[in-house]
């Protein structure tokens, strides 16, 4: 201490008599989601451990991502299920009915709940200390915690993303939701208009239109244009039977008069449609949680999106500050971030020195039909040139799909010529997000599709399609297909 001002010798920050003394520790990690992925672990290990959390304990997936989406999904697809079930000579003596508001409630005490107990567990774990607050960067291994400094030699950034608002006239002020607010809604819209036609778009579209609103689509270009074509192709197929859809329409302006939504829309020859609505739900994409972090007082580099940059061993230019989940915008899923934050417990260890090596990472899309993937699409493969065949089985071709009166879904497999090895997978129909992990193991254990044929596939379920896609791909190399 210099009279008013404190000298930090090791971080070279000065600072006011106020702001002192700095609570010094070995981890900090802003951010209580997939960050608790590294603080948790930090401290059992004995070190002194900081997590700075200003929203709710747990992050997007526990409090308005995965978990309560899945919860309103899932009740919301039984009676589409019911309807379906006609097929196979199945009916119901009344029309199923969710009951959208008591559905809600359960999902929202359920998350509360489980962020709460989170928060109260974080406050009496040993080595640890948490702080309810928002924070930012005074320097480089500086924060400023509510009105706490603090400092450690390895700092973990774990903000997330939320949603981004897209620039459409007269939006801003208008009570539309984004994925946040449609979680926590207990009213069901009469007719809801859903902007957007990514994987958040197509998931609570669905579930609202499950639960029994009129739902309708607004598409500037195609559905889950991340998808391999020939999925999303499908995909946009069906679920235009069952859901109203508006392609090749741009939002110009949204006009908002209580009940009621207008959406001014210019489709592509020019013209003017008006789409009316007494709910709107903007998914439009999302942006990093990075803008409020004072990243500027720091060495710290983000992308022209926001995104941090890191290296391989996900530690930004800055040496002993680190990033992980959404905020870096390798991949934007939980399993992801878990993953990189069980390789940054290695890393804390002295275990793991190597590059985090992420392997086939797989995805899902919780819709009716349901999608997963892992490894490269067709177009992808095709851009970089590689020799290659696909080998295809539909769900109605096997008898796991007679059984349940399939009539549509497929599963793809993209394999390269000169090694047999699996490039990528692709599937489209019931239990998607459980078969993909067949694919998943066998291209992390490198296997080829000599090993995935060489397997005994329980008959008859629904993985035999799996195995069906490789004899396909067997008999394409062959010659045969």
């Amino acid at each position: 201490m210099y009279g008013d001002i404190w000298f930090d010798t090791r971080t070279g920050l000065k600072l006011s008599k106020h702001e002192c003394p700095m609570k010094e520790y070995d981890v900090i990690v802003i951010g209580s989601g997939g960050g608790l992925k590294v603080a948790l672990p930090a401290a059992a290990m004995g070190l002194k451990t900081a997590v700075i959390e200003y929203d709710a304990v747990a992050g997007t997936c526990l409090n308005r991502g995965c978990i309560p989406s899945k919860m309103l999904i899932y009740p919301s697809e039984v009676p589409h299920r019911l309807r379906e079930a006609q097929r196979i000579n199945v009916t119901s003596e009344s029309d199923a009915r969710v009951h959208f508001g008591a559905l809600v409630d359960r999902i929202s005490r359920t998350v509360d709940g489980m962020s709460a107990r989170q928060a109260a567990a974080l406050k009496e774990t040993e080595n640890l200390d948490f702080y309810p607050v928002h924070s930012e960067f005074k320097s480089d291994h500086v924060l400023k915690a509510g009105e706490e400094t603090l400092t450690a030699e390895r700092i973990f950034i774990a903000t997330g993303c939320r949603p981004q608002l897209p620039d459409i006239p007269g939006l801003a002020g208008t009570p539309f939701m984004t994925s946040k607010e449609a979680l926590r809604r207990t009213d069901l819209p009469q007719r809801l208009l859903v902007l957007g036609a990514g994987y958040i778009a197509v998931e609570l579209g669905n579930a609202y239109a499950g639960a029994g609103a009129e739902v309708e689509f607004i598409v500037r270009s195609r559905f889950l244009r991340q998808e391999d074509r020939e999925i999303s192709d499908e995909f946009a197929t069906l679920f235009a039977r069952t859901h109203r859809v508006r392609a090749g329409l741009t939002p110009t302006r949204v006009a908002y008069k209580a009940p009621q939504f207008t959406l001014h829309c210019r489709d592509r020859a020019g013209r003017t449609e008006l789409i009316k609505g007494d709910a709107l739900l903007v998914t439009t994409g999302v942006t990093p949680c990075t803008d409020s972090l004072g990243l500027d007082n720091t060495a710290v580099q983000t992308d022209d999106g926001g995104y941090i940059r890191v290296d391989g061993h996900l530690q930004t230019n800055v040496p002993g500050v680190y990033a992980l989940g959404d905020c870096v915008g390798n991949y934007l899923f939980r399993h992801t971030v878990n993953y990189e934050g069980e390789y940054l417990v290695r890393m804390l260890k002295g275990q793991d020195k190597d590059p985090i090596d992420y392997g086939p990472v797989p995805h899902a899309i919780f819709t009716t039909p349901e999608i997963a993937g892992v490894g490269l699409t067709e177009e992808e493969v095709q851009a970089a040139g590689m020799d290659y065949c696909v080998g295809k089985a539909r769900y109605a071709d096997s008898n796991a799909g007679l059984a349940r009166g399939y009539e549509h879904g497929f599963a793809k497999l993209i394999i390269e010529r000169p090694t047999e090895r699996i490039l990528g997978a692709h599937i489209l129909g019931d239990e998607a997000s459980n078969m993909i992990h067949i694919f998943i193991a066998m291209m992390k254990m490198q296997g080829t599709l000599a090993d995935l044929l060489d397997m005994i596939f329980i008959h008859p379920a629904l993985p035999e399609i799996v195995r069906d896609a490789a004899r396909n791909a067997r008999d394409k190399l062959k010659g045969e297909g």
